[in-house]
Order: C-alpha cells, then structure tokens, then sequence
C-alpha cells in the first residue's frame, strides 16, 4: 500500500503552517503552531506504520497484524503536546495580564549582538545589555511591576 497524494499534501501544508506560526512574535500564534505541527507530525507517524489488521491476539493472525507501536506513539505525541499547549496557553495569558499583549519582545542582550555584529566586533566578557531608564522596554517593564505591585499580589 503505497501513501496518497492527498495525505502527503497534507503533511506539507501542516508542516509548513506549524513552522510558519511557531516563527511569529505573537505568542497565541506560536500554540498554533505547535499544535499544528504536533498534528502533522501524528499524520507522519500513523502514515509510516505498516498496513493491517488490529493488533488483538487471536483476531488477526500475526503476520496481517499493523504494527501497534505508530499507535503508541501517536498517543504519547498526543499528551506531549497537549502539555506543551497548556503550558504555552498559561504563558501566553500571563503575558496578557502583565503587559496588555502577547507579543514578545527582543532582549536587550539580543541587540546589543546584532549591533556588535554589524560593527563586526567581538564582546570581551560578560558585557552589560545598553538599556537604561530611557529605554522605552525598560521604562514599561518597571511600570508594569509597579502595577503588579500595587495590587496587593504576594510573591
């Protein structure tokens, strides 16, 4: 039995999508893609299994039995996923609480790499990030841990 067209057009396009989401800077498209590219990859792997009969012992004889082993696995990839889902969702809405959004934002360390970089420079050690209290990231941050703060909520 060879795979269909249909199912392998498939696999490229949950293939494609889940990594085109899991690259975005929102955070609710990112537990798209990786539930998306958990789906493709649960199709991958029930696609390569082999052909059969169920695997019951005394159903089916041993050498028409499909193999249980893709099952198994699509099953352990199913609760892997949903936990990273979960985990992402309660990211994701944490962020929503503190800042307002789900986008994330660049580290300061990450610039000061790309702005090394384009001067071709090497860092000499453990250097500090360029933010300060004009930094616009840096003045929201300290802004939302005084809101947070100023609820009442312990730590």
């Amino acid at each position: 039995m060879s795979t269909s067209l249909v199912t392998v057009i498939a696999l490229g396009v949950l293939f494609a999508a889940g990594v085109t989401l899991l690259l975005e800077r929102s955070l609710t498209r990112v537990v798209l893609g990786v539930v998306v590219l958990g789906n493709g990859i649960n199709l991958l792997i029930l696609v390569g299994g082999r052909p059969g009969g169920p695997p019951i012992v005394g159903e089916t004889e041993a050498d028409a039995m499909s193999d249980p082993l893709p099952q198994a696995m699509v099953l352990t990839a199913i609760v892997i996923t949903f936990g990273m889902t979960a985990l992402l969702l309660a990211v994701a809405y944490r962020s929503w609480q503190v800042r307002g959004n789900d986008e994330l934002q660049d580290d300061p360390e990450d610039r000061q790499i790309v702005r090394l970089a384009e001067r071709d420079e090497v860092p000499d050690g453990d250097t500090a990030p360029e933010t300060g209290p004009d930094d616009p990231e840096q003045v929201d941050l300290d802004a939302a841990v005084r809101r947070l703060h100023g609820r009442g909520t312990n730590r």
